[in-house]
């Protein structure tokens, strides 16, 4: 009965043995465990104070390329709106290198036509030429530069028209007869329209010459329609005679003025002041011609005084180696 019970309590033992060694073993485990987390907060700490010094460099990186590319979103928009502008004064010069173009394009066949017809004039010119002797006589001086006896050899032209109501339905006729005048000078280096008071056609150009070309004797010949004058004086044309040989009489240019009118309010004293103004403009040397020659037009209105105008005219052309010219009609 002893043996049996000795047997019986030998596995206890080895039992509770086992389970204090799996207890030791469990022991040592969470020991290593407690040891091991001690040391782990203080990594976590370090890393995340790394991390956020990365994240806040990066933070400021960001800003300044956000900073950068406002910067560069600006430039962007003005450059922009430059290269819209320049797209804009190009179209316009584009239109306006098309119109010059087409402009050009036109001139080069009016310069054609032009051509073709200054060679049938040249031509018309010469067979006329005998038939201007014979009907001129006397008057036709080619030689000394004179087309029905008015010298053409001034390098300026002054006009002094009477604009008064009287010259209304004359108008027309002086138009014209402006234009011929015009076309015996070709080309001159300057030329001017006054009234008789002595007001100026273009008010911007008084004191200097009205510069020569196709335009500037067109616009000032349609200028004439609403050139008028309400005063009784516009028919005096002392006061723009004297205005114009005192403003513009110089030792070096020669002057043609031409006086268009159909009457003569002048006083006898006004017109001699005048001629003897220019027989002072004019006393140059034996034989030489002189700086200011007056041409004078007579047009034969309802309102107006041919008598008055004609005794005016003849002083001031015989003073001066002017021509006057009396019309007979308006036609």
């Amino acid at each position: 009965m002893a043996k049996r019970g000795a047997r019986a309590r030998a596995p206890e033992e080895f039992s509770l043995s086992f389970l204090d060694v799996i207890c030791c073993g469990f022991g040592a485990i969470i020991l290593l465990l407690m040891i091991t987390k001690t040391a782990e907060p203080q990594i976590i700490e370090a890393s995340t104070i790394n991390l956020e010094g990365t994240v806040t460099e990066l933070q400021q990186q960001v800003f300044q390329i956000l900073g950068e590319t406002n910067i560069l979103n600006r430039d962007l928009n003005a450059k922009q709106e430059q290269l819209s502008e320049y797209e804009q004064r190009i179209a316009i010069l584009q239109d306006q290198m098309a119109s010059v173009k087409s402009r050009y394009d036109s001139l080069q066949v009016e310069s054609s036509s032009n051509a073709a017809l200054l060679g049938q004039l040249d031509e018309a010119k010469q067979a006329l030429t005998e038939e201007e002797k014979r009907i001129l006589g006397t008057l036709y001086r080619s030689k000394n530069k004179t087309i029905a006896g008015i010298p053409v050899d001034s390098e300026y032209i002054i006009f002094i028209i009477d604009n008064s109501g009287s010259m209304i339905e004359a108008r027309p006729k002086m138009k014209e007869l402006m234009s011929e005048i015009f076309a015996l000078y070709p080309t001159v280096k300057g030329f001017q329209v006054m009234s008789g008071t002595g007001k100026f056609i273009l008010a911007s150009t008084e004191g200097n010459w009205i510069p020569d070309n196709r335009s500037s004797r067109r616009n000032v010949l349609d200028g004439l329609n609403s050139f008028d004058c309400n005063t009784s004086s516009c028919s005096d044309p002392v006061p723009g005679l004297t205005k114009a040989i005192t403003k513009y009489t110089k030792d070096d240019i020669r002057i043609s003025i031409y006086v268009l009118g159909d009457d003569n309010s002048s006083k006898i004293n006004g017109l001699a002041s005048v001629t003897r103004l220019l027989s002072q403009k004019n006393n140059t040397q034996a034989n030489t011609k002189p700086r200011v020659r007056v041409h004078a037009i007579g047009f034969p209105t309802r309102m107006g005084d041919e008598k008055k105008f004609s005794e005016l005219a003849g002083a001031l052309t015989r003073t001066s180696g002017g021509v006057f010219v009396g019309l007979t009609n308006l036609d």
